[in-house]
């Protein structure tokens, strides 16, 4: 961009390995264009953003935590699934630390000020920092889209739109109920507000998470529900990581998927909510006795074992690099972390998700109302229910005809890259004179 040689950016991210992937993408991606980048994480990832050559700010007046154990830091989610969890971790973890991740961001502002902070979507301290320091700011949308809309249905309940007089009824009812159910959440916000020293009548809570300016959101657009109210500074960009050559080992039993003669079906927990029992064993108990290769990843590389025996036709690992795992794999079996589900699309592999609590559900029904694969509407299902869902998608090529295309859109984009091209441009917008000055 002519008039921008190097700029300052600071990238939030929110400590959790899916929030780190996508946005350790986007810092390369501005450090190859060579610009000056900081990082504000958790202290666990500090080391995979300082390879990069970023410089890293770690949280310390916020509460940083480990992702394995968030309770342990947040007690109030002990016990918590389903929507219970969605409303208290946006409340305890997002919104109530917003304040402090402000402190910790205006004293790194302080040291050196930055012309931009690009943020993980759920940094509610980036907002903060953007109208304490009067700087602009950049959201990343690394989950769907969560945007309210007089179109659909809200946005954590993971509901597709509703049809007719009765579906648009139905979700009139549901934005009332929803507003209902967060007061508590919008009590914190407006209590975060006032703690990092903002006016209370700012930008509402609908609109906390997203930048007024620009929004590069993850994905592409046949995976988002047609609105006719869809923010104008939201910019699909595909993907935010794609698998690449990795110095990761492969498991030893490596050599059996490489040989396999039967289609190899991948079972994955993701790396948040780990239990095995959820999903990898009913995924076994439904498919132990076909004709596949069971690949299961557990989520936890310090601990791969399962606390259940794995079936003859199944292999177990903590991680599996996905370079080398997508191209063999026939169907996926996923818990609906979105970079693992839109990994997958890129590949035209359609997908059985089981999403069970925060933005899963919503990925699941995007998945299903794409066409490209199944949802179970649970993240606990039930064998009988897995192989149901097995045989429609190997059984109807309308799955993978439409993962194909996804596929397609998705190839069309370089995430990351585009990042870096929005910005400059927002950057490039906001120095332009105005019109006869």
């Amino acid at each position: 961009m002519v008039g921008w040689t190097m700029v300052e950016v600071m990238i939030a991210v929110m400590p959790f390995h899916g929030h780190v992937a996508p946005l350790a993408a986007v810092a390369e991606a501005f450090l190859t264009a060579g610009h000056g980048v900081r990082v504000y994480t958790g202290a666990a990832h500090a080391d995979r953003f300082a390879t990069l050559g970023a410089r890293v700010v770690t949280w310390e007046s916020a509460p940083d935590f480990d992702e394995h154990n968030v309770p342990a830091t947040f007690p109030e989610l002990r016990g918590k699934k389903g929507p219970r969890q969605m409303l208290t971790n946006v409340e305890q973890l997002f919104v109530r630390t917003g304040a402090d991740q402000a402190a910790d961001l205006t004293r790194a502002y302080a040291e050196q000020a930055w012309d931009v902070i690009v943020a993980d979507g759920l940094s509610m301290g980036a907002r903060f920092a953007s109208e304490l320091t009067d700087t602009p700011w950049v959201t990343v949308s690394i989950v769907p889209l969560a945007i309210p809309s007089r179109d659909l249905p809200p946005p954590i309940l993971g509901l597709s739109p509703a049809r007719g007089l009765a579906g648009r009824l139905r979700d009139s009812v549901l934005r009332a109920v929803t507003r209902a159910a967060t007061r508590g959440i919008q009590r914190a916000y407006s209590e975060e507000r006032e703690r990092a020293g903002l006016p209370l009548r700012g930008f509402p809570l609908d609109q906390a998470f997203i930048s007024p300016e620009l929004v590069c959101a993850s994905g592409v657009a046949e995976l988002e529900y047609p609105r006719s109210d869809l923010a104008t500074q939201v910019v699909f960009v595909g993907e935010l990581t794609r698998p690449r050559a990795s110095d990761a080992a492969l498991p030893s039993w490596w050599p059996d998927a490489e040989s396999s003669e039967s289609p190899i079906v991948h079972v994955t927990q993701g790396t948040l909510n780990v239990d095995p029992h959820d999903l990898i064993e009913p995924a076994f108990a439904a498919l132990g006795r076909q004709r596949v290769l069971l690949v299961a990843a557990t989520g936890r590389a310090d601990d791969a074992g399962l606390p259940f025996p794995a079936p003859p036709n199944a292999r177990v690992a903590g991680f599996i690099p996905y370079d080398a795992l997508l191209p063999r794999l026939d169907v996926m079996i996923t818990n609906g972390g979105w970079g693992g589900v839109l990994a997958a699309l890129a590949r035209g592999i359609p997908l059985i998700v089981a999403g069970g609590d925060l933005d899963k559900p919503e990925i699941a029904a995007r998945v299903a109302w794409a066409g490209a694969g199944v949802n179970l509407r649970t993240g606990r299902p039930r064998p009988r229910a897995i192989l149901a869902a097995w045989r429609r998608v190997t059984a109807d090529d309308s799955y993978r005809a439409n993962a194909k295309r996804l596929a397609e859109s998705l190839g069309g984009h370089d995430g990351p890259r585009e990042v870096v091209e929005h910005t400059m441009a927002l950057l490039a917008r906001r120095r332009a004179p105005e019109p006869g000055g």
